[in-house]
């Protein structure tokens, strides 16, 4: 059995991730759902929320894991792929602290704050300043 499956992250304006993977916690619209290698078929409404994405050790070196904040879209799993189609992805490690108090004290409207405050949680949670 495979250790690993392909996943994708991909927003209308850039394809972020196309990488073999150990695991995925994916942000669904009514709550996080694990994704391994061999999983079944699965067609899901992406939701606000983290996706961590976990990479096996290889012969690149230790593996480890990313992290990124995901605003809607869709995901599916089939044939051993994971393909995420998010309407707004950032990954953990451009956020900044100070950026997402701006964005979260600019917020219209109640998904914009939500999404701002996700930010400023994985911003303060990786060390950002």
């Amino acid at each position: 059995m495979a250790t690993t499956f392909r996943c994708r992250l991909v927003t209308p304006t850039a394809a972020l991730v196309d990488e073999q993977v150990s695991y995925a916690s994916v942000p669904a619209w009514d709550g996080l759902f694990g994704v391994q290698p061999g999983r079944a078929a699965l067609l899901a409404r992406l939701g606000t929320g983290e996706l961590r994405l976990d990479y096996a050790d290889s012969s690149k070196g230790q593996g480890g894991s990313r992290t990124f904040v995901l605003d809607g879209g869709f995901v599916k799993m089939a044939n051993n792929e994971l393909t995420i189609l998010a309407e707004a992805a950032t990954a953990a490690e451009t956020i900044t602290v100070a950026d997402a108090e701006a964005e979260l004290k600019g917020a219209k409207n109640a998904r914009a704050t939500e999404l701002a405050k996700l930010k400023v949680k994985v911003a303060k949670s990786k060390g950002g300043i």
